[in-house]
């Protein structure tokens, strides 16, 4: 048994597939990060790093269908049955790997995790015509949103955007003929038989691009997390420095009665983030699916660049990753109205962007302005769209 910690010790565990694996035992005696138990050092691990880690959003498995069993060769042995023939059954199919969407998870975990999948063989075939048990499919279970690759070709096999999606990435090899099957008039004891069938073995990377109807872009701090905490019941982390929401987020928006919104927010955006900086932009791939983005602007005076550039540094960031993205409907909502210094910068910002030719709400989520209406126009846009 493990001994149970002292008023000094704290005991750390992270669950693993479903088991509870001790991590880490330390004091609470630290020194730059570290913790020190006797005369050992181990790093202390911060639970914004634990947390990160739980949102995969690509991977690489390897699938392995199963082979096909034997035929069998064998001949019917029985009292009083002169020349009984052949009777080697066939064997079985060896089992599939489906992918299947499963609409409660939104990580790729498990497939971090587990990254070979192998599926079972068929059983062998057996005399007195018995032929051989097929092996059950093996079924990976990912979120809506999986696309599908093969690693080696390159070649989109699926795309996991519905609730029944589910695609066979590798077939199960078929089972052998027993000699029970090559038996003729001509041939009436064949000792032929076949061996079962190999199986597919297959590379496959797998990316999650999330199903949203609403995605949220801006600059950090420009008020992403606190307008999908303050309209959904997604929980975002929210503070005054940036770069704090470092994975997506989704949120479930109701606007009116029966009209309900799927919102994603992702990491901020900032100058040359197309070239690495900051996070980078790989969580765009996020807002590739959804029908209508809401660019958040802070109008603060006091930041620098001006709100104007740093519209256009997140306008020259979403062409950088993929120009389609402009080309869908786009709000920009210009947030903080609740303090008294952003209202003059918010209204010459606003008449700014009008004049580029897009509509323009101004808000406060920690008051409610001007949210009811922002939700208002979004629904009705993305009602067009579909």
């Amino acid at each position: 048994m493990r001994p149970s910690p002292g008023p000094n010790e704290v005991i750390r565990e992270r669950v693993f597939c479903r088991k509870r694996v001790t991590v880490c035992s330390y004091r609470t005696l630290f020194h730059g990060g570290f913790a020190r138990t006797g005369s050992h050092l181990r790093f202390r691990l911060s639970s914004q790093h634990d947390t990160a880690l739980k949102f995969v959003d690509q991977t690489r498995i390897t699938v392995i269908s199963g082979s096909g069993g034997r035929g069998c060769l064998s001949f019917r042995h029985e009292p009083y049955v002169p020349k009984g023939g052949p009777d080697g059954g066939d064997g079985g199919n060896g089992g599939d790997v489906l992918i299947q969407a499963d609409p409660s998870l939104n990580t790729l975990l498990d497939c971090q995790y587990q990254q070979l999948y192998r599926a079972r063989r068929g059983t062998h075939g057996k005399g007195s015509n018995c032929h051989g048990r097929n092996a059950p499919s093996l079924i990976i279970r990912v979120p809506l949103g999986t696309l599908v690759w093969d690693d080696e070709t390159g070649e989109l096999v699926a795309d996991i955007d519905r609730e029944e999606s589910m695609v066979v990435v590798a077939k199960g090899g078929d089972g052998g003929r027993g000699n029970a099957r090559f038996a003729t008039s001509g041939n009436r004891a064949p000792r032929r038989f076949e061996e079962g069938w190999p199986g597919q073995e297959r590379r496959l990377r797998l990316e999650l691009k999330l199903i949203a109807d609403v995605g949220l872009v801006g600059l950090p701090n420009s008020g992403k997390s606190t307008l999908i905490s303050r309209v959904s019941n997604a929980r975002p982390k929210i503070a005054d420095y940036p770069f704090t929401t470092k994975v997506p987020a989704l949120g479930v928006v109701r606007v009116v009665d029966k009209v309900d919104l799927v919102m994603a927010d992702i990491p901020g955006l900032i100058r040359d983030a197309h070239l690495g900086a900051g996070m980078g932009h790989q969580f765009l791939r996020h807002i590739e699916r959804t029908r209508v983005l809401l660019h958040l602007i802070d109008p603060s005076p006091h930041l620098t660049p001006t709100a104007e550039e740093r519209f256009d540094i997140i306008m020259r960031e979403l062409d950088s990753y993929d120009s389609h993205l402009l080309e869908k409907p786009m709000i920009a909502v210009i947030t903080k109205l609740d303090l008294p210094e952003n209202v003059e910068p918010a209204e010459r910002l606003g008449l700014w962007i009008e004049q580029r030719g897009m509509p323009v709400h101004r808000i406060s989520a920690l008051t409610g302005q001007g949210l009811k209406e922002l939700l208002l126009q979004t629904a009705r846009t993305i009602k067009r769209r579909r």
